[in-house]
């Protein structure tokens, strides 16, 4: 049985709509910083099932999975130091608790 894209691109979508709903509605740093990760672990699939649908003897989509994944994990280790950096100042990490912060 071969398995089309849409067996990929249905959970990649799926992934990606969670990602979306939790940046958008959570208040907790932490929290939005998960639903980034989770929206670009949903675009990372995406590279390779197109890779390996429409490119099936190249390995583009691989590649440029890896480098998102290492940008993200930079970016995930930055986004956490600005996050306890935050707690130190507030001792908070609530959206609404950055407003202290402006003045």
């Amino acid at each position: 049985m071969q398995l089309t894209m849409l067996y990929y691109l249905i959970p990649s979508l799926i992934m990606f709509g969670c990602g979306v709903y939790g940046f958008i509605t959570r208040k907790n740093l932490i929290a939005i910083l998960i639903s980034l990760e989770l929206m670009l672990n949903s675009v990372d699939i995406n590279f390779v099932v197109f890779n390996r649908f429409l490119f099936p003897g190249q390995m583009e989509g691989m590649f440029f999975a890896l480098f998102a994944i290492a940008i993200a994990a930079a970016e995930t280790a930055l986004a956490i130091a600005i996050v306890i950096n935050i707690f130190r100042a507030v001792k908070n990490v609530d959206i609404q608790g950055l407003t202290k912060m402006k003045y």
